[in-house]
């Protein structure tokens, strides 16, 4: 029987977790199969079970795994002795790499947790809204000391991380710009659009 292929750094559920998020970006949560995923990360379907529980519980580390990583950087930028502009420079540069890098995983969470059960469900849209508000509480505070436009910081957040949602087309071009330039690029309109 074949084995699960990986490397000193990477778990075998590590790699069964990032397939699955590939998987579920192709595929859809609901149409992916443990069959599929058994193919892609090449063994019989019954020994992924050694692993993994179920599909339900890798959505739920793919989710988790990808907020879990947004708490930490917003924690740290938050406790970081910055200016309010330079806070959000960093979160959309934090967004943008998490999008480049992470594509599959961040694609998932961002697209396909509503397939998560309760209490996880509850759970992780509690922590979208806590993220949202915290971001927009930032942008709040950069109003109060001038430094950005006196704008709706709510509405802000959401134009900023739907905008960074949409370098799923970037992935999808045929000639594309690099990673470095649509970066730039992207931080430059959003962050000069806040600007006062």
């Amino acid at each position: 029987m074949a084995r699960i292929k990986t490397n000193k750094d990477v778990t075998r559920r590590e790699v069964i977790t990032k397939a699955a998020a590939t998987l579920f970006r192709e595929k859809g949560y609901k149409a992916a199969s443990m069959r599929d995923l058994a193919v892609k990360v090449g063994v019989e379907a019954a020994s992924l079970y050694n692993h993994i529980r179920s599909k339900t519980e890798l959505l739920h580390d793919v989710c988790f795994n990808v907020a879990n990583r947004y708490v930490e950087k917003m924690h740290a930028v938050e406790s970081s002795n910055t200016t309010s502009i330079e806070k959000i420079e960093t979160l959309m540069r934090f967004h943008i790499g998490q999008m480049i890098d992470n594509y599959e995983e961040v694609y998932v969470s961002d697209r396909e947790w509503r397939h998560l059960n309760d209490p996880y469900l509850s759970n992780y849209r509690n922590q979208r809204r806590s993220y949202r508000k915290r971001f927009a509480a930032i942008i709040e505070e950069g109003i109060q000391k001038g430094e950005i436009k006196k704008i709706d910081a709510p509405t802000a957040v959401l134009i900023i991380l739907h905008a960074i949602s949409g370098i799923d087309s970037w992935h999808r071009s045929q000639q594309k710009i690099s990673a470095e330039e649509l970066e730039k690029n992207m931080v430059t309109i959003m962050v000069d659009g806040l600007r006062q």
